[in-house]
């Protein structure tokens, strides 16, 4: 079963949503990464589809949502706003939340938002979204980045400010042609960053993806996600006790384990911690591949999850 939703939401917003897999199935809500990247089939790989009902929605300004690549009435509480929508919608009473990085963000704020709503957590290389984190994965663009992201780092010297402030002006108000090459220096980057590979882009529907994306991305980071006091660990500690499981690379670059291992920590117990050996943040490296299909495997037997050492 694939059925699509064009949900209207505000502002002027409609969010694409997918459903695929049983519609009798466990409800399963699937959140994608960026902020601003789109589903794909690549994140439903490791479900069931005769056990699972699986909810594919693309954020506001992602992927099939419209309008693509918006930043008007765009930010953490909308989508919130957003997913409480969705459920209500579907006619979903709980669900287990599936995310990877901002995608785990992203679930652990929906449970924090709608306790009653999430029935299991599984989260894949989770985004803290902290300060430090933001700052650390640009850093590294100032020495090994190349030549355009030392002209991006004089324009922020120059202006006196933050890389991401200067990557949202671009995205918001720069031409074209500047867009598209400061897209595919940040592509690039990333792909080097994630251990992943990929052709890139033409001058066609793609970059427009990829230029979109980033609009979204940079605008999300330049406000720190909208996470800043109290912080996302701190919230946390809030979270329902529902089964929750961490799957993360021990080599991720972009999201580096010691988050997971903090999360876990502020959790007390009430998460599994499972190492994906090896592994870095791209999704489709086989002992993440592996950790998520087991771990999917397991909720639908038993609404739980065997893996990992609190």
């Amino acid at each position: 079963m694939t059925s699509v939703h064009r949900l209207p939401l505000s502002g002027g917003h409609v969010m694409h949503v997918e459903e695929h897999g049983n519609p009798h199935g466990l409800p399963a809500l699937v959140l994608h990464g960026g902020p601003g990247s789109g589903s794909s089939p690549l994140l439903r790989s490791g479900f069931d589809l005769a056990r699972y009902r699986i909810v594919c929605p693309d954020q506001r300004g992602a992927g099939l949502s419209t309008p693509a690549g918006s930043i008007a009435h765009n930010t953490l509480a909308d989508l919130l706003d957003d997913l409480r929508l969705l459920r209500a919608h579907l006619h979903v009473d709980r669900w287990l939340v599936v995310g990877g990085s901002w995608g785990a963000t992203l679930a652990l704020l929906h449970a924090l938002d709608q306790p009653s709503a999430v029935a299991g957590l599984l989260l894949r290389n989770v985004f803290l979204a902290r300060a430090s984190d933001i700052h650390d994965f640009f850093a590294g663009t100032a020495r090994h980045g190349g030549s355009e992201w030392h002209v991006l780092w004089d324009e922020a010297r120059r202006r006196q400010c933050a890389i991401t402030a200067v990557l949202a002006d671009i995205f918001a108000h720069g031409t074209w042609e500047r867009q598209r090459e400061v897209a595919l220096c940040w592509s690039d980057w990333e792909q080097r960053m994630s251990g992943g590979s990929a052709a890139p882009p033409g001058d066609g529907d793609a970059l427009q993806r990829l230029v979109s994306r980033y609009r979204v991305q940079s605008h999300y980071l330049h406000h720190g996600c909208w996470l800043g006091a109290p912080t996302l660990l701190e919230r946390c500690t809030a979270l329902p006790a529902v089964p929750t499981l961490i799957v993360h690379g021990t080599h991720d670059a972009l999201c580096p384990p010691q988050g997971a291992q903090a999360l876990a920590n502020i959790l007390h117990g009430r998460a599994a911690l499972q190492w994906a050996q090896g592994a870095g943040h791209n999704p489709t490296h086989p002992a993440l591949v592996a950790a998520m299909s087991e771990a999917l495997r397991d909720y639908a037997d038993t609404q739980a999850f065997s893996a990992g050492v609190p």
